[in-house]
Parts: C-alpha cells; sequence; structure tokens
C-alpha cells in the first residue's frame, strides 16, 4: 500500500465513522475541500462510488459498506501492533540473544540471570559463552560482553568495568623453594600455565610493559589449558606460575592463597564493554538487559 492509497482509506474511513465530511475533517485536519477531493481520487481510483452525499448527510453505498469493514479489520491489527510496540517500552518481551566470552558471563551476566528472569517474564533470554570472538551481527546476536580492546569500530559500545590489569601469581606452596620473579625474564626459570585462546588457538604470549619498554614472552610449563577457571584452580593447587586479570585472583591474594609479583611490570588495558550494532532504536528487550547489567554494577 502505497503513502496516498493509506492516506485515502483513513480519510474514508473517518467520514464513515463520524457521518459528516465536517467533522472527520477537523478530526483528520484537514479541510472539509481538501477532505472532498482526497475521497473523488479514491472513488476515481477503484471505479466506484463510496459515499452517498447529501446537504445534511453522507452514508456509505453498498460498495463503501463492505470496503468500511474491511478496513476497520486492517486499521485495528495496525493499531493494535502499534500499542504492543509501545506497551513493550513499559513490558519488554521477546527473544534476546547475547554473545559473551566465560570471563565476562561469569562477572556480568551469572551474577542477573535470576533476577532478570523474575524482572522481565517475557524476555526470552539466549546467552551463549563463546571466547573465539564470533561476529555477533553474522551470528545474529543482539549484543555481546568482551574487553574493549577487542572490539570492533563500527559497535555501540556500553562501558561496565574500568580499565584491568593483569596478575603473575603463584601459591606459597610453589614458591616455598624458590626465588620470586623481580623481572618478567625471570619467569624462565619457572614452571608457568600456559593458557591457549578457546578454538585452537595460539598460545598466549605474556605481555608485560614498564615505562616505554614493552615485551612479549613465551613461557615454558608442561600445562596448557583453554578455560580461566581451569588455570586458577591448578595457580592454587601448586601447579606452577599463572597470569590472569587482576580482580580473577584478587580474593584468593587477600586470602593469602595467592601471591602476586611482578606488579609492576603488568600492563593495564581498557575493560569490559557491552556492544551492539549501531541502531536508530534499541530493542526494548536489549534496552532492559543493558539498564540492568548497568544497575547491578553499580
Amino acid at each position: 500500500m502505497r503513502g496516498s492509497e493509506f492516506t485515502e482509506f483513513k480519510a474514508f474511513s473517518a467520514i464513515v465513522e463520524e457521518g459528516s465530511f465536517v467533522r472527520a475533517a477537523a478530526r483528520l485536519r484537514v479541510s472539509p475541500p481538501a477532505l472532498s477531493q482526497t475521497i473523488r481520487q479514491l472513488e476515481a481510483r477503484v471505479g466506484v462510488r463510496l459515499l452517498n452525499r447529501t446537504t445534511r448527510s453522507v452514508s456509505p453505498t453498498a460498495a463503501g459498506e463492505t470496503l468500511f469493514s474491511r478496513l476497520a479489520v486492517v486499521f485495528g491489527e495496525l493499531e493494535g501492533a502499534v500499542a504492543e510496540l509501545q506497551a513493550g517500552r513499559d513490558r519488554p518481551a521477546g527473544a534476546l540473544r547475547i554473545n559473551v566470552s566465560r570471563v565476562a558471563a561469569m562477572r556480568f551476566v551469572a551474577p542477573i540471570l535470576g533476577d532478570f528472569q523474575r524482572a522481565y517474564p517475557d524476555i526470552a533470554l539466549t546467552v551463549i559463552i563463546d571466547d573465539v570472538l564470533t561476529d555477533i551481527v553474522e551470528g545474529r546476536f543482539d549484543a555481546g560482553i568482551r574487553l574493549g580492546e577487542r572490539l570492533e569500530q563500527d559497535m555501540v559500545a556500553v562501558k561496565l568495568s574500568d580499565e584491568l590489569q593483569m596478575a603473575a601469581v603463584a601459591a606459597p606452596a610453589y614458591l616455598k623453594d624458590r626465588a620470586i620473579p623481580r623481572q618478567p625474564q625471570d619467569l624462565h626459570q619457572h614452571r608457568c600455565i600456559n593458557f591457549q585462546w578457546p578454538g585452537g588457538g595460539d598460545i598466549y604470549r605474556w605481555e608485560f610493559s614498564r615505562g616505554k619498554r614493552s615485551l612479549e614472552i613465551a613461557v615454558k610449563g608442561s600445562l596448557i589449558v583453554n578455560d580461566t577457571e581451569l588455570l586458577l584452580n591448578a595457580a592454587l593447587d601448586g601447579a606452577g606460575v599463572a597470569y590472569m586479570i587482576d580482580y580473577q585472583v584478587q580474593p584468593w591474594i587477600e586470602q593469602g592463597r595467592l601471591v602476586r609479583f611482578l606488579e609492576a611490570w603488568s600492563p593495564r588495558f581498557p575493560g569490559f564493554y557491552l556492544y551492539h550494532p549501531s541502531r536508530r532504536h534499541v530493542p526494548p528487550a536489549l534496552r532492559a538487559f543493558i539498564d540492568f547489567v548497568l544497575k547491578k554494577r553499580e
């Protein structure tokens, strides 16, 4: 339906409902002569007389009555659809697909799942844990949560955390008969726990920086994992030195179960961001999720 046809049908329906050109014109905020011209154009286009006009009244012809009854259904459906959309702003509903790294899932998503479902029972939330950095547009996801340094430039990014810092740690039992590393190169004298990027990716080269000096080290060790929780457990069990994001190990440092070192060499980097494709209107379900995550983060 073209825009002009929609206008003609709305004008016709208004006249039948009001029983008057004058009242219909006032309702549509047009002049009576303009409204008359619109109806003449409609009747000329369909080739059927739709209204009986006298100086005192206006009523639909048999053909006009048939058309009006059909239009009433169509316009009712349209108004219902718009009403549902407007209601969705206050009560978001529908499917929502989120792609997150495991680290982000445990920090930002896992703690809110129960509360979010209770607050928005009409949102069908799917959370996919993925450390391979999937293209969320190609994967038909509504949003993702990643470290800021791994975001595409064309995404809308919502900051979820402050800057983060890496932390080299080991259990006291492991360090008991070993010298604590003072320089990154000292790690070559230690058994380190390597991390392999999920999906068969490369082994992570430990990154260090101090002042203007930066370096990467391929550490040695007989244990390789591709899961951060397993990496943490191995470090706690004395398997060797681990290199992780500081907040992941901070509770264990405070409890004395891990010892931190090389802090002056450990670089800072952008924190976590929730990101989604640039859109003029953010879907209500996604807006509700973003607001919920931000509120719980406070």
